[in-house]
């Protein structure tokens, strides 16, 4: 069985709790182990702060978009803005690499989000955005229990 669910919402800081929050609640009819919804927590909080901070720099006026799709037990998330998007991926993925240095930023998002996803995808255009495919396969389900 297939079921989504689409969010949109301003590219704020303090929205990043409430679409880490989202995503969690959704999945939970999965019911996923609490290592997995602290995963899936973690990348969702990295990969919208990199789209507020880093694709809109800090513009409130941009507009962060995620979709999530359950699917048996695994869980697709697209994560995506319509910010200045990623000059070198390659460098962007390289563990300690920002752009930010003077916001203490840590430069791990995209490691992060690699080891705690199963699939990584990343598509960017410089001054069109950048969008994110995640998937993680659940260790334990409710579809796979019935």
């Amino acid at each position: 069985m297939k079921n989504e669910m689409h969010l949109q919402f301003s590219a704020l800081s303090q929205n990043e709790s409430f679409a880490r929050v989202t995503v969690a609640a959704f999945i939970t009819q999965l019911d996923p182990t609490l290592d997995e919804i602290t995963e899936i927590k973690t990348v969702v909080s990295e990969a919208v702060t990199n789209s507020i901070i880093h694709g809109y720099e800090n513009d409130p006026n941009g507009i962060v978009y995620i979709s999530c799709m359950i699917e048996d037990s695994i869980v697709h998330l697209t994560i995506r803005d319509e910010g200045i998007g990623i000059t070198n991926i390659d460098e962007a993925r390289q563990p300690l690499y920002t752009t930010k240095p003077e916001l203490e930023r840590s430069g791990m998002g995209f490691t992060i989000m690699e080891n705690f996803m199963d699939e990584v995808e990343i598509e960017t255009h410089t001054t069109k955005g950048t969008t994110l495919r995640l998937t993680k396969h659940l260790s334990k389900s409710k579809a796979l229990c019935n």
